[in-house]
């Protein structure tokens, strides 16, 4: 976040004068000379510089690098061998590489430097950094998936100058690996699909020794391989340049999609220029970006380096293992159709080109081919999303600052007088003792017990700001402990770094350092932590690192963290370290009474989904913030991040009513829903909102809680299988080619529930593109919609959001508003069905405690319902445990409440009750009620009280036809 605190008169008047700036121009921006394009970033200009070589020189270039066959080795699904890079001078260099092919279908391909993993270099000004490439960015990141292939074999048919390998499964997938000049195609079913080193952009940049020509400046090419000066601060570089680049294309592909975090369109534009292009490649350089512009390859506050290329029913992925500074250019050429081939199209390819700072070059490639297949064998890299607490779904409020405990009390209780539901408030800086962390303001937070207490009382959870800058002070505790252990992230001299962040002077908790760990954990329990009870749950902000004074509101490259690693090899990396670091510490205060962590983290990297939620940052009040929150949200999913949302309202501005009001509607719809506003915005609670506005905004909320139990599931999938909690049109559509750009309308996990959230100022109707041929209905009157291939006009007033269901689901949901999620816990269920074109639906239902991990021991209900045949099902899919007895017991009278069956057979209409058998055994009959309906809107009928255990297997027997 970006904020400020009056410190002095002179504070003061410098916050005045920045208010009257705002007034007098109001529409603020980024401040881009803070951070680099390409040509201001030496590496990436160089690999540019290097790709707009070789595309001059076209057929006449040819890459410097050649894999030796005389060292290729293949045994156990691995194959190794000798890269050999030529150099202008003729020098040879030896690059170590490896390709593993693995038993989830994937293949691992890393390059390294043997000179620098013999450590026979030499550091410049009398370094003392590791001299190798970073290779411990898998130690954080990967979390399983990496067996080898025995079955992996070498094809008998190779050629000479050829290496091929089948693999995958039944041997589908093939990788052709060319020795001269290197290449590598990766195929399936006999198709190339992945392009390694097709176009020649190979570059690793090998060491060299400086040599110092007195009184000459250095040649252009290399104004940046030893020092580089942004911003005031100079990076000394101690072991020269060293970038890794590597161009990955996807023959065929029109569409990648990934590499969050960026405000941009779902579907990535092109980066070499051109009308609606970007001139800029995208950046993944974690940062703390004041007020971010939209429409922008600019880096933000979180790196994925995942991306996917999706085609008509085929989908494959390049996940790009390196944590520095990386940029990827996208380019796109299309080949024309042959005239004399009749049926022939034009063939669109995809060329990227990744480049690195630092580390090794390290990838692995994903060849699908759909969707869902992607995310699977991706979250068996890295980890699915945590299974989080329950009342992390439901509603959190949030605003920099609720000013003291009795402040929160109060909101605390006009959520209640107004009858708005809301599980979690939380509390940002202020807090705090003059910014101290693990402490409380004795002013303005002299009983938080007290406040906790109260949350407690109706199921609530409060967060609070914990951040990783320590203020520098001699009288604080955690800073005295912090420098006597020697934990903190040091300078390039050895010394702990001092930058400015909100404390003023600070030092960073270095957690890459294992030692942290221990003494991290110890700061949260609750002797320690002062005033802090088990409902208490932590937010780590500013954690890319933020620091005010440093380049690029960074640490420099050059700081030295645990293991003698440079920042720049593991900048991004380090607000995962963090999340792990305060997971540790939540697991730990609980011992003997284990709940499952929240953390909020804004830092991210591949591998935090699996102990944290995020968020898209610093946003603005806008309608176009609004609108770019939708892809942001969906990107993030993809890339296997899916516990994600957007700050309701706009972080910076104050929104007007109708801006507001759309933004809790599309909001609803975020896996993390939370409402936040900057200090210095009007406070806008949904409860002081005037009429109808308050109304209809407490309508969505109340909806987002009706839905709990379809959101509960759906976070279930995505932390077995990876699916997206959310899902984008060509997730759910993978063959039909017209939605694959669309990303501003999305699917709630396999509900079939279709949201097209409105997004635009004076907007009225909703367009919703509907790819195939079932019925759809409007959740709230069943109006009917069906038509493939078309756009469909949807009313959208104010009042109501534009939300459909495909034909075909059956949603479990909860109709009994309550104060918070958690007093839910008992409530009856509601199903709704909505029957396809074979009059048939299925749903499921995942339900446990919500709390701890005695799900892990069968603790939990896992139900497939089913209609088909006039009959409503329910069947476990769970598998038992030690717990599942005594968890089921537990849930024995809760009970199916009502059923809700959408466009039935006209015949029903006659009919009044349906039959009713549990475990096998016939207990009677329920009520069933048809309700006519006309002008475009389906009949539904309705069954009440079937007495049937949520948990139990049942029947329900409908009206034969």
């Amino acid at each position: 976040m970006v904020r400020s605190r009056p410190a002095s008169r002179w504070t003061l008047l410098l916050s005045l004068l920045v208010l009257i700036g705002c007034i007098v121009v109001p529409g603020r921006t980024v401040k881009h000379e803070n951070f680099k394009t390409c040509a201001q970033s030496g590496f990436c200009r160089r690999n540019r510089a290097y790709a707009d070589n070789a595309s001059e020189k076209g057929d006449s270039w040819a890459s410097p690098y050649e894999l030796d066959p005389a060292t290729v080795h293949f045994k156990d699904g691995q194959l190794t061998g000798i890269l050999i890079k030529t150099t202008a001078a003729n020098e040879k260099l030896r690059l170590p590489l490896t390709v593993s092919f693995l038993e989830s279908g994937a293949a691992r391909l890393i390059v390294d430097e043997e000179k620098r993993l013999k450590g026979e270099i030499e550091l410049r000004h009398d370094s003392k950094v590791n001299k190798k490439r970073y290779d411990d960015t898998g130690k954080w990141v990967l979390n399983g998936g990496l067996e080898v292939s025995k079955s992996a074999t070498l094809n008998a048919e190779t050629e000479t100058g050829f290496t091929k390998v089948l693999y995958g499964p039944g041997d589908a997938y093939q990788a052709v690996i060319r020795h001269s000049p290197f290449h590598v195609d990766f195929q399936r079913d006999g198709q190339t699909h992945v392009q390694l080193n097709d176009r020649g952009l190979l570059n690793m940049e090998h060491w060299r020794p400086k040599v110092e020509k007195e009184g000459e400046d250095p040649p252009e090419e290399e104004d940046t391989w030893w020092e580089e000066t942004f911003g005031g601060n100079t990076d000394s570089k101690p072991r020269g340049p060293e970038s890794i680049a590597l161009d990955v294309t996807f023959p065929g592909y029109n569409h990648v999609f990934g590499i969050p975090e960026h405000a941009d369109s779902m579907s990535l534009k092109q980066t070499r220029g051109g009308e609606g292009n970007h001139e800029n490649p995208y950046r993944m350089y974690n940062s703390d970006v004041f007020e971010y512009e939209l429409s922008s390859p600019m880096t933000l506050y979180g790196s994925i380096p995942f991306m996917q290329a999706h085609r008509k029913n085929s989908t494959v992925g390049v996940f790009w293992l390196n944590a520095a500074e990386t940029w990827v250019d996208i380019v796109k050429s299309t080949t024309s159709a042959n005239p004399l081939s009749l049926g022939t199209k034009s063939k669109t390819n995809t060329q990227t080109h990744w480049f690195s700072e630092a580390g090794r070059l390290d990838l692995f490639i994903l060849l699908g081919p759909s969707p869902k297949e992607i995310s699977k064998t991706y979250g068996e890299l890295t980890g699915y999303t945590q299974l989080p607490q329950h009342f992390a779904i439901a509603y959190h409020q949030c605003r920099w600052n609720y000013v003291t405990d009795e402040d929160v009390k109060e909101v605390d209780a006009k959520f209640d007088k107004y009858q708005i539901p809301y599980d979690v408030i939380w509390l940002d800086l202020e807090y705090t003792d003059d910014r101290k962390y693990f402490t409380w303001d004795p002013m303005t937070f002299p009983n938080p017990k007290g406040m906790e207490e109260q949350l407690d009382d109706h199921e609530r959870k409060l967060v609070v700001l914990i951040d990783p800058h320590i203020k520098n002070s001699d009288n604080y505790f955690v800073s005295q402990e912090l420098n006597s252990k020697g934990l903190a992230i040091k300078n390039k001299d050895g010394d702990a770094y001092d930058g400015w962040c909100w404390p003023g002077s600070s030092h960073w908790v270095d957690c890459f350092n294992p030692a942290v760990y221990p003494w991290w954990s110890s700061l949260h329990k609750y002797d320690r932590f002062k005033g802090s009870l088990p409902n208490v749950f932590i937010w780590n902000d500013m954690s890319e690192p933020s620091v005010f004074n440093g380049p690029e509101t960074t640490m420099p490259k050059d700081n030295v963290h645990y293991g003698d690693w440079e920042h720049r090899d593991v900048h991004n990396l380090n607000g995962l370290t963090l999340i792990n670091a305060t997971y540790q510490a939540l697991l730990e205060r609980n011992k003997g009474d284990m709940r499952r962590p929240f953390i909020l983290t804004r830092s991210y990297f591949a591998g935090a989904q699996r102990g944290s939620a995020t968020w898209t940052g610093d946003n603005q009040a806008t309608w176009e913030h609004l609108g770019v929150s939708l892809p942001m949200v969906l990107n993030n999913g993809i890339a296997g991040f899916p516990f994600i949302g957007a700050d309701v309202g706009g972080f910076f501005h104050n929104p007007e009513k109708d801006l507001l009001t759309r933004w809790y509607q599309a909001g609803i719809w975020y896996p993390f829903f939370r409402a936040h506003a900057h200090i210095d915005t009007r406070r806008r609670e949904p409860y002081l909102i005037p009429e109808p506005h308050r109304s209809i905004i407490s309508q969505a909320i109340r909806l987002r809680y009706q839905l709990l139990p379809a959101w509960y599931t759906a976070f279930h999938e995505a932390s077995v299988n990876g699916t997206p909690i959310v899902q984008p049109q060509y997730y759910v559509h993978p063959e039909d080619e017209a939605g694959f750009a669309i990303d501003d309308q999305l699917y709630l996990g396999n509900t079939g529930i279709l949201a097209k959230p409105v997004v635009h100022e004076d907007v009225d109707v909703a367009h919703i593109y509907l790819a195939d041929d079932e019925k759809y209905y409007d959740y709230f009157d069943y109006t009917v919609y069906q038509g493939a291939g078309k756009t469909h006009t949807v009313p959208a007033p104010i009042e109501k959001m534009p939300v459909l269901i495909q034909g075909g689901h059956i949603i479990p949901r909860r109709d009994r508003p309550r104060r918070s999620s958690g007093l839910m816990r008992w409530d009856p269920y509601t199903l709704v069905i909505t029957l396809n074109k074979n009059g048939e639906a299925e749903g499921s239902l995942y339900v446990d405690d919500g709390e701890t991990f005695d799900y892990e021991r069968g603790a939990y209900i896992h139900r497939r319902f089913q209609f088909r045949d006039g009959a409503l099902s329910s069947e476990d899919i769970g598998t038992k445990g030690p717990k599942t007895a005594e968890y089921l017991k537990t849930m024995k009278d809760v009970k199916l409440g009502r059923v809700v069956i959408i466009d039935p057979p006209a015949a029903w209409a006659t009919q009044s009750t349906v039959d009713v058998s549990a475990d096998g055994q016939t207990v009677g009959t329920a009520p069933l009620e048809f309700h006519d309906q006309q002008g475009g809107k389906a009949s539904y009928a309705v069954v009440k009280n079937p007495g049937v255990g949520i948990g139990m297997a049942w029947h329900l027997g409908f009206p034969k036809i």
